[in-house]
This record gives C-alpha cells, structure tokens and sequence, in this order.
C-alpha cells in the first residue's frame, strides 16, 4: 500500500518557504523519514475507511482546524434536545475543518475551492444565476485593467505578435528586454555603474523577469507607498466612475427615480449606477495591479433589484467614464519625514479597456476564468512568501542591501516606523499592499457566504452523508459547542492518507468531468 501511495500525493501537500511548514521527504518506500511507522499504522488499523470518511471534508487541506466538544439539534419551537453528538466518540476525538486559505502557494486544496467560488461569483455578475437575475447579460460591461506606474526599469518579456495556438503554453519569440544603440545617450551606465541596457529575449520562466537592471536606482519608497495607497486610488476611481456616468445622465435629461427607504421616506436618485468586481494581482516587479468588470446597471424603485440602463446609455459611455477616471483620478499622501511633501498617487500609463459581449473575444467565461485564477496568488510571483512579520524576525527577510523583494521589506519597515504609517510595518509582508485580493460592490454579485453555505447544504443532502437524515433546517438549530483543539494533522502519515484519498477522489472527478465534456 505505501508503494502506492507515492504515486499519487500532490506535489504541493506542504507548501515550504519561510514561516510556513517545511515541505517532509519521502522515502522510496512511501513513508516519511523519521516517522516511517505513522502512516503503516494508521493503514492497518481496521477503521481506516472510518477515519478516512470522518475527514474527507479536510482530507486535501495542507494544515487543517482540529476542533473537539459536542454538536446539538435542538427543536426551534419547543427547545428540545433532538440529539447530541460528542467528538470523543468519533475518530481522533476531533473533527477536521479545512483551513480555508485562499493562497495556492500555502494550500492548494482550500484555493482550489476559493478559486472556484470567486469563478462562479464573477460569472454570475456577468451571465445571471445564483439569484442574479440572466438580464444582466445584456448590461453594458468593460474589462479594464489598471497598471501602477514606474518606479524604476525592469526586466521584461514583450511579445509583439503572438503565433501560438495556446497563450498559457507560449512558445513565442520575445522582443529584446530593453534595446538601445550605443550611440544612444541614454543606453550610458548609470550612476552606480550598472548597464542600463538589456539585449536579452527573456523565457517566461526566466529568475529575473520583474528584477531592477540597477537596484540602488530602484525607487523602493514609492513602491512600497503606492502599493499601500492602491486601495484607496480604487475607490476614489470608482466615485469618479460614478460621478461621470451620473453627469452623463444629467446631459441627456434622464428622469431621476423616486425610491422608498426602510424608514418609508422617499428619496430621488439618478437612474443609472455601475457596479463593480475587481481583483489584485501582484506583478513580478512587487508591484499591485487591478482587473476589474465595470457593469453599468440601472436603477428602480426597488432599491434591492437589478434593472438594465435606461435608453441612451451604453458601453461608449461606460468607456468613456473609465478612461476618464484612470487618467484623472490622483491624491497625495500625507507627509513623511523621508518626503515631506507626501507621495503623489495615480494609475500608469498603460490602462487597458475591452468590452464584455456574449460573442465577441471578451466573453463573461474568459473574464472570470481569468480574475479567479488571480484571486489565489499572493506576493509568490516576486519569489517571496512569509507570514505576518514582527521585531524577531524582520532581519531574516528585510535587507536595505539585498535582493528586490528585501529591500521592499525594508522600505516597509523603516518607512513604518512613523506613527502616520504604521500600517506599512503591519502588511512588510504583503510588500505593502494591505487591501482585498477580491472585491465587489454588493449589487454586483452573490457573497461568498452564499456559495459557501450552498455547498453545505449539498453536502449534507448527498446520498450517504452522516447529515443526510437530519431533521429540517426549518424546524431545527444545529448548534456547535466546540473549541480549538489544534491545527495541522496529527501525524505525517495521517497527512499522507487523507491528501493520498483526496488525490485519487479529485482525479476521479475530472476524470469524469472530461468525459461528461466529450459525450456532450
């Protein structure tokens, strides 16, 4: 059985790196070094399939919760204790939650799942479903991407024309990183000695992709402040979006709607309203950059429905107002010692905008298979991953003379040591960025806790569930008296099992998948 095992545990059970758990090895036997007995014992014990059972709600998660105590259904009408089941009489005398951690790099099973919803969350935003209703597919909606601007040159890799067949696997021929003739004055050195001239075709997979071509010219203050301050810049773009589209109404004489609050006073608001769904990602320079669907909705006398634009406004006007808010929307920040006059924040040069339609290159599947894919990734892409740093251990990652992704540390720690801009110490490990990797506005879209909470109700409804002969949910309240009891599996071997199990069962449903696809 161990020699089995081998073959099929993720590659990624235990994420390694820096505060995170070491990544175990193993042997050609299929056992663990140092604990070669763990993972034999718990196979042969005869409730193997029991235990297997009792986590397979966890059984791919790298470090799941362990809770103990005691779950209750008690009669909503009468208060009566319909039954009462106990941890200690259960496998292990706990039960095993999943982490939950929407970061790939830290568990990949949970960010399969978040990755997953945040899929279905932003599809439905653009297609209907989940309680959206299917008219807003006939909503005016944009992709728009939002660059930071430059800090200092990078190493890049441009394709100017794409002959590949597959972007995910490109094989195209780059252009030169950073080309210049000799008799170019600016092709010189710089002033710290370092080329400032780049001749190389870089490979997707090239180490310096994303790294300064002279580190001590790199503008690592600005970076780390700007990252702090994306947040904030969203959301004054997405007032100014607002604004521009409201104004847009006014010059076309469109009547404002008369709404009644919860309190019963009536109020007059403009007719139009766009919503929102944005995503971060972090570049490989350490730097945050937003997708984000812009959709343009209209407003009604219900305040909760979702009613299309009204007759006059459409995708040019959209376009119009996100052009407008990326090439206008700027702020500086309050003073710092280290720049008195504060740090002037605004998007790049580059901003990219494409309409959403149903049949075009844009389409709402691709739209949101791409933002998910992000929502997931985290600061991994610079090369560095760490947990929440502190005093103790800040000179193991912040190097005012080191790599890239140490000086941005640094730049947040020392920058940090105001007490306007404290923040920038408490995110050093998110290179300063503190905001969401996925939000949207609450029109746009379903919840998370939604997608979440469909997903135990199937659960506890599929055929064979321990749940699935439960009282209704109507009737009864499920009440759980648990507290924490540990994280991680207990064993090395427990981890190899349950990530073994949860291996072979996904396989299996894609395997599945696929043929669905190909009968279809």
């Amino acid at each position: 059985m161990a020699a089995d095992i081998t073959t099929v545990v993720p590659d990624q059970a235990y994420p390694s790196g820096p505060g995170l758990r070491p990544t175990p090895t193993i042997t050609a036997a299929g056992s663990f070094v140092g604990r070669d007995e763990s993972a034999f014992a718990r196979a042969c014990d005869p409730r193997v399939f029991d235990w297997l059972d009792h986590v397979k709600a966890a059984a791919g998660c790298s470090h799941p919760i362990r809770l103990s105590g005691e779950v209750a259904t008690i009669d909503r009408d009468t208060g009566q204790l319909l039954s009462a089941a106990r941890t200690e009489d259960m496998p292990d005398g706990e039960i095993y939650k999943p982490c939950g951690n929407r970061r790939h790099a830290v568990c990949p099973s949970c960010a399969r799942t978040y990755q997953r919803d945040a899929y279905q969350l932003l599809r439905a935003g653009l297609a209907g479903g989940k309680g959206i209703p299917a008219t807003v597919a006939r909503h005016p909606a944009v992709f728009v991407t939002f660059t930071a601007p430059s800090f200092g040159t990078v190493h890049t890799r441009v394709v100017k024309r794409h002959t590949c067949g597959n972007r995910r696997r490109c094989d195209c021929r780059p252009e030169p990183c950073h080309p210049r003739r000799a008799s170019d004055p600016t092709a010189r050195p710089c002033e710290h000695g370092q080329p400032t001239v780049c001749w190389a075709r870089h490979e997707e997979n090239d180490p310096r992709l994303g790294q300064p071509l002279c580190l001590d010219c790199y503008d690592y203050d600005a970076q780390v402040v700007w990252n702090h301050s994306a947040p904030e810049l969203w959301r004054r773009s997405t007032i100014a979006i607002t604004r521009h589209l409201r104004a847009r109404a006014r010059a076309l004489g469109l009547p404002w709607v008369e709404q009644v609050t919860a309190s019963g006073r009536v109020r007059r608001v403009p007719p139009v309203k766009p919503s929102f769904g944005k995503v971060a990602e972090m570049q490989r320079r350490a730097v945050v950059h937003n997708h984000a669907i812009v959709r343009l909705d209209g407003v009604d006398q219900d305040p909760d429905a979702i009613v299309p634009p009204p007759a006059g406004l459409g995708v040019d006007d959209l376009l119009a107002a996100v052009e407008h808010a990326a090439a206008t929307v700027a702020f500086t920040t309050r003073p710092h010692p280290a720049q008195p006059v504060g740090w002037r924040i605004a998007w790049g040069e580059q901003v990219d905008i494409r309409p959403i339609s149903a049949d075009g290159d844009i389409t709402d599947g691709k739209v949101a298979g791409y933002l998910a894919k992000y929502a997931t990734k985290s600061t991994e892409a610079t090369g560095h991953v760490s947990r929440r740093l502190d005093g103790e251990v800040i000179d193991l990652y912040a190097n005012e003379h080191g790599t890239h992704p140490e000086r941005l540390i640094d730049a947040c720690w020392v920058l940090g040591g105001h007490r306007d801009w404290q923040m920038l110490r408490r995110w050093a490990h998110m290179l300063g960025f503190g905001g969401h990797f996925l939000t949207k506005s609450r029109r746009y879209s379903v919840t998370f806790r939604l997608l979440r909470d469909a997903r135990v109700i199937w659960r506890r409804t599929e055929t064979g569930h321990e749940y699935a002969d439960q009282p209704d949910d109507d009737t009864t309240l499920i009440i759980g008296l648990l507290t924490y009891a540990g994280s991680g599996w207990r064993t090395t071997g427990d981890a190899l099992l349950a990530n073994t199990a949860a291996a072979m069962a996904r396989e299996r449903h894609e395997t599945a998948r696929d043929e669905l696809l190909a009968a279809a």
